[in-house]
Parts: C-alpha cells; sequence; structure tokens
C-alpha cells in the first residue's frame, strides 16, 4: 500500500493534468479573451475547494444527505465534461508528437518540435464536452423527477382465472433522505395513484440511511391507495449498515422505528414472509376463495448483506401455488430464485437505479454502466419459465439527478393465457 500523502499526490497529479488539458482548449479557442481563462480555473478551484471540505469533514453519523449530493452533483459536472476534453486533445497531443518527430527524422521540420494545436480540434473538444454538462444539469434540475409509467403484460398457464386481469403498481428506491422538491414529490405520488392497480408494491429501499429521513414524507406517502392492500420488503439501505451508530441497540432502534413508518404509509412490512391474495371463487362453494402468494424476502444481494431466506419465507406454502416474490436485489434471481425448488413465478426488484446514468431508446439501445456489475439491470426478463423485473427507482442516491434513466413507475397486468 502507499502512504496516504503519496496516494492524494497522485490523485492531485491526475487532476490537475485533467484540468490543465481542459484549459488548453480554452486557450486555443479563446486566446485574447483572459476572462475565459480567469474564469475556468475560477470554477476549476472553487468547486475542489468546496468537495475536499466536504469530503475532508464528512460525517457518517450525521444524516445530511443533501449536501453530500450537492458535493457529488458539482464534481461529476465539472469532472465528465473535461474528460471528454481530455481525450480529444491528449490524443491530438499523440499526433502532434508522432508529426513532430516525423519532420526531425525526414529534415523537414520547421519552427518548434510540436505543430501548433489546431483549433478546431479544441472546437470539437468544447462542443463535445458540452453535451454531457447540459445533460448533467438537465438530470439534477429536472431528471431526477421526471417521473414515467411502465407498462407490462405478462402471462401465465397457471394463474387462477380469478386473477385474470390483476395489476400490480411496482416502486421500488424511494431513498426519502434525497428528495428537495414536495411539489414535485407529490406528482409522482399522484401518478401512482391514478393506475388505480389492485395492489401496490415497494421492493426496497425506503431511506438512504436513517429512519429519520421518511419522518418529512409520511403525510405524502400515505395517500397511496391499493384496494387490495399495499406490502413492501426491507433494501440494503434501510439497514443502516452505511452509518456510523453510537451503539448496536441505536442501530437496531432504528430498523423497528422503520418498520413503524412502514406500518404509518399503510404498507405491511414482510420480512421472509408470506401473505396470501384472496379473491371470490368464480365456480365454487358460497364463500370459496382463490389466492396467489406474495412473498417478501430480507436483502440478499451478490456482494451485499444476504439477510433474505426464502426457504423460510415459503416453507408454508403449497409447491402448486402461483407465487410472487419481491426481492430486493436482482442477483438474488440468478444465484438463488430462478432455479429455487419451488416454482416462483414473478421476481420484481429493484437495486440498481440503472446507475442514474444511461442511453435507452426502445428497439434500438438500452445500455448504462448497471449492465457491468448486474446483467439484468432493469426492465423485464424471462428465464426457464420464470419473470424477473427490475424497477429503475423512484427516487436518487449520491447523485442528486438521473441522466437517461428516469424514475419509474411500474404497472404490471397478469393475465391467464
Amino acid at each position: 500500500m502507499f502512504p496516504l500523502i503519496i496516494r492524494i499526490a497522485l490523485v492531485l497529479a491526475i487532476f490537475f493534468l485533467i484540468d490543465w488539458y481542459s484549459f488548453q482548449a480554452f486557450k486555443t479557442v479563446f486566446p485574447n479573451q483572459v476572462w475565459v481563462k480567469v474564469l475556468f480555473w475560477i470554477f476549476s478551484v472553487s468547486v475542489y475547494i468546496f468537495v475536499t471540505y466536504g469530503f475532508l469533514f464528512f460525517d457518517r453519523s450525521s444524516n445530511n444527505n443533501i449536501n453530500l449530493g450537492r458535493m457529488v452533483s458539482l464534481l461529476v459536472l465539472s469532472l465528465i465534461p473535461k474528460l471528454i476534453i481530455l481525450g480529444l486533445m491528449f490524443g491530438e497531443d499523440i499526433i502532434r508528437f508522432l508529426t513532430g518527430t516525423f519532420q526531425s527524422v525526414t529534415g523537414t521540420r520547421e519552427g518548434d518540435f510540436l505543430p501548433d494545436r489546431r483549433k478546431f480540434i479544441s472546437q470539437t473538444a468544447l462542443a463535445l464536452s458540452a453535451i454531457p454538462f447540459l445533460g448533467i444539469l438537465h438530470g439534477v434540475l429536472v431528471g431526477k423527477y421526471r417521473y414515467r409509467v411502465m407498462n407490462h403484460t405478462l402471462e401465465f398457464d397457471d394463474l387462477p382465472e380469478e386473477f385474470d386481469g390483476f395489476t400490480i403498481t411496482q416502486i421500488s428506491d424511494i431513498h426519502s433522505g434525497s428528495f428537495d422538491d414536495k411539489k414535485k414529490l407529490e406528482y409522482g405520488v399522484d401518478l401512482i395513484n391514478q393506475q388505480e392497480s389492485d395492489v401496490i408494491l415497494f421492493t426496497g429501499d425506503l431511506v438512504n440511511n436513517h429512519a429519520g429521513e421518511m419522518e418529512p414524507w409520511v403525510d405524502t406517502f400515505k395517500k397511496l391507495q391499493a384496494p387490495m392492500g399495499k406490502y413492501s420488503i426491507l433494501g440494503n439501505h434501510d439497514y443502516g449498515d452505511y452509518m456510523s451508530w453510537p451503539s448496536k441497540e441505536a442501530k437496531e432502534a432504528n430498523l423497528n422505528r422503520l418498520a413503524d413508518i412502514q406500518k404509518e404509509l399503510g404498507f405491511q412490512l414482510l420480512r421472509n414472509e408470506n401473505v396470501k391474495l384472496q379473491k371470490p371463487a368464480r365456480n365454487g362453494a358460497e364463500g370459496a376463495t382463490a389466492s396467489i402468494d406474495l412473498i417478501g424476502v430480507e436483502n440478499w444481494g451478490k456482494g451485499f448483506a444476504q439477510y433474505g431466506d426464502l426457504g423460510k419465507a415459503v416453507s408454508n406454502l403449497s409447491e402448486q401455488s402461483f407465487k410472487i416474490l419481491m426481492s430486493h436485489d436482482p442477483s438474488h434471481f440468478d444465484e438463488e430464485v430462478k432455479n429455487f425448488s419451488q416454482l416462483i413465478h414473478l421476481t420484481l426488484s429493484g437495486h440498481t437505479h440503472g446507475m442514474q446514468f444511461g442511453i435507452e431508446i426502445p428497439g434500438f439501445i438500452k445500455w448504462s454502466p448497471a449492465s457491468y456489475r448486474y446483467p439484468k439491470w432493469a426492465g423485464l426478463y424471462q428465464e426457464l419459465g420464470r419473470y424477473l423485473h427490475v424497477n429503475r427507482g423512484f427516487g436518487f442516491l449520491a447523485f442528486p439527478g438521473r441522466v437517461g434513466i428516469w424514475p419509474e413507475i411500474t404497472v404490471l397486468k397478469l393475465k391467464k393465457k
């Protein structure tokens, strides 16, 4: 391991290199505008001072998610466009070096060893860097509350006929500690209710770290309505594992408070257990019912805490029943669910957020950095006769924005083949 001072020096050298190359583009395009160059350095240095100060004094026992988000957004807004410039300017320098070497060897060189920078390359670099800059700015100001409804219809041979046309609204990853606009949040909650689904299922991460983050938004989310109930599970952030606590008891009290808040919201929290969703039987004795089993497990993720116990959650269920599973992390599907001894017809997950960044054009492209970590990172998947749906998340975390991957409300309609 390198000593801390060497690691700090290395990071500073990398940031200086990025800024120096970016500055070359501005200097070439605006050779006589001193104010542009001064403004560039004022912006860059100010961002680094603010971010450095924030991280040096960041307290993991604190619940200040808004300030953390501001630090991350400033760093991303400053760094990503500069990386675009770096790529083009460094590429131009390689060509300049090879050209200068060739001219020196052939004796055709006139003037300095390195040819002058071409203004066109610098203009192109600045123009291209403006695309992610504006995209990130839009994601922070608009994209994080740009809710969209995704509809899917799923057909099953063994769905009880009473549930033909049954609708589910799935939401996931609320991350209430990140919200900063009540009006826009209320619009999202109203949009969920407008779907008029039979049930609302929430697949985890109500908060970022602390149960208190949800306190200001209880009245807002209490407005969610579904005639056959609202059910929820825990996500990896709900346990408080990413926050420093004064004691084990304080951490446990926080989780208990979170469970109480779920009740206040009208959600039935399922922790490695199940409930039956019932409807009157169409062809049977008076009082007879048809049912499907709704299963909820605690968080189970590859590379994350594995509190979930699927065997326990289904221990009292018939192998022939129709089953819907709520499991926060989609890696659980590949690692255990799809090969589980009992057929689980539909699994609902979240967790990935689609990294809150990507490109999705239906029928053409679907990409996010999340795809390098999670093979099943967003949308609907089918494997071994079982469905998995991964919700892109209702809220946002760390980076207070969404670029190309918008907050999602999913509506699933179940049909009998």
